[in-house]
C-alpha cells in the first residue's frame, strides 16, 4: 500500500475522514497512540466554565472547527476519554450502519454529563458531519470552506451566537482567513481556544485576530498529538521544523508530533 504525504511531512489521513463512520479513524489513530482531544478536554471545560461566570450566560455555544466525527464535543458531553472512545468502537465489524449509530446514540443518552453546552461542528467532511450529527455528539453541522470566501448567508446565520470556537489540529491547514471569518460572523466576539501542531505558526492567526480586537496568550507546555507512524515521516516532520527554526529537541525527535495552546479572548 503507498503511503501519501502532505505538504508539511506527515502522513495523509484523507481517507479516514470521508468514511461513512469513525471506525477507521479510531482503528488508525489508535496505533499511534493519538490523544490530543483528552488532552485538550480539561481546557475546554474550564475555558467554558470561566465564560459562564464572565458573562452570564446560561447555555454556551461551542463551535468545534474541524470536528470529524465529533470526537471533543463527544469527550465533553459524555465526560468519556479517548480510552473510552477507542474501546466502543473495537470489535464492531459486524454491526451495520444503522446500529452503529444506534448504539452512539444510546452512549450520548446514558452518559451525557455537561448540561447548558450546545456543540456546533465546522468540518470539510460531509460524511464525518453528518454521523457527528446522527449520534447526537454535535447539536448542528456547518459543511464548508472558508478559506476561499466569506460565509453565506446560510452560513453566518448557523456561525451566529458561536460563544467558543475551539480546535485540535486543524489550524495550520486552515489558516487566518478561516478563523477570523467565523469571528466577524457574531455580533459579540466568541472566545478561542487552539491546539496547533509546532510546525505551525500561530502568528498569522494572532494577528488577524488582534485587529478585531483580542489578546492572545500561548499556554505553558507541549501537548502530545501522536506518535509518528513511520521514520520517514519524522524525518520529514522534523525538517520542516528545522525549516521554521523550531527546535524538536526532546520533543518531536523523541518520536511525537506535539501541540501549543492558543487562547484568544476579546481584550474587552
Amino acid at each position: 500500500m503507498s503511503v501519501r504525504f502532505d505538504t508539511t511531512g506527515k502522513i495523509s489521513f484523507d481517507d479516514i475522514y470521508v468514511q461513512p463512520d469513525p471506525r477507521a479513524y479510531f482503528s488508525a489513530l489508535r496505533e499511534l497512540d493519538y490523544g490530543i482531544p483528552e488532552l485538550a478536554k480539561p481546557y475546554f471545560s474550564k475555558l467554558i466554565h470561566e465564560y459562564r461566570e464572565t458573562t452570564g450566560v446560561a447555555e454556551v455555544n461551542v463551535l468545534d472547527v474541524g470536528c470529524s466525527y465529533g470526537i471533543n464535543a463527544a469527550l465533553l458531553r459524555c465526560d468519556a476519554t479517548m480510552d473510552d472512545l477507542y474501546q466502543h468502537y473495537a470489535d464492531t465489524e459486524g454491526l451495520g450502519h444503522g446500529d452503529l449509530v444506534a448504539r452512539d446514540r444510546e452512549l450520548v443518552r446514558a452518559r451525557t454529563r455537561l448540561d447548558g453546552v450546545r456543540f456546533a461542528g465546522f468540518d470539510a467532511s460531509e460524511n464525518a458531519l453528518a454521523y457527528a450529527l446522527s449520534t447526537g455528539f454535535i447539536d448542528s453541522a456547518l459543511h464548508g470552506d472558508l478559506e476561499r470566501a466569506d460565509p453565506t448567508p446560510e452560513q453566518r446565520a448557523e456561525l451566529a451566537g458561536t460563544d467558543i470556537v475551539i480546535s485540535t489540529g486543524c489550524v495550520g491547514y486552515v489558516t487566518e482567513k478561516t478563523i477570523s471569518r467565523i469571528a466577524r460572523a457574531q455580533e459579540r466576539r466568541p472566545w478561542m481556544a487552539h491546539f496547533v501542531l509546532r510546525m505551525f505558526s500561530f502568528d498569522p492567526v494572532a494577528e488577524s485576530l488582534a485587529e478585531l480586537g483580542y489578546e492572545t496568550e500561548a499556554v505553558d507546555g507541549d501537548f502530545r498529538q501522536r506518535r509518528f507512524a513511520s521514520a520517514e515521516e519524522q524525518s520529514q516532520v522534523l525538517d520542516t521544523l528545522s525549516s521554521v527554526s523550531v527546535d524538536p529537541a526532546g520533543l518531536e525527535a523523541e518520536g511525537w508530533l506535539y501541540a501549543r495552546l492558543h487562547i484568544s479572548r476579546p481584550r474587552a
